[in-house]
């Protein structure tokens, strides 16, 4: 019997973010196992105290280019593209369905106002690393490089 599939994009439901990530994914290990607070302290006096604009908070920051690197995504503009589709990348950030993902461009603001010239990430990813080791979410039995040509 030939069947057609109803429309159902319009539909409205009551679901949570939550619910719409699969228990086995990758960024749900990760963030159970890796408690990314720390990148408060070190980040703290790059901030002003109480007054100026509210920021966007450093650990998104962080956690974009973790997702950036992580899948391999060429470039910010595009991260943040597949971050406003992408159900697991917005639940890894702690972002709603439909609240605003930063600007492409406010990545490589901050980058310039208040991390370059430091080794801020650095410690950060250093210390991710190590925290990914211990709860055996990196295997370094095999090692793969990249050693394609590219011109500049």
């Amino acid at each position: 019997m030939l069947s057609k599939k109803e429309d159902a994009r319009h539909q409205i439901e009551f679901v949570s973010i939550d619910q719409l990530v699969p228990q086995d994914h990758l960024l749900r290990k990760i963030e159970k196992v890796i408690d990314f607070s720390f990148i408060y302290d070190l980040v703290k006096d790059k901030y002003s105290e109480g007054h100026g604009r509210p920021s966007i908070d450093p650990v998104v920051l962080i956690k974009i280019l973790f997702i950036q690197y992580l899948f391999g995504i060429p470039s910010m503009r595009r991260t943040i593209a597949e971050i406003k589709t992408n159900v697991a990348y917005r639940w890894f950030l702690g972002y709603g369905l439909t609240e605003e993902i930063p600007h492409f461009s406010t990545f490589s603001q901050n980058y310039i106002r208040r991390f370059k010239g430091t080794d801020i990430f650095e410690k950060i990813f250093t210390k991710i690393l190590e925290e990914a080791i211990k709860h055996g979410l990196v295997n370094a039995e095999e090692v793969f490089i990249d050693s394609t040509h590219v011109k500049a």
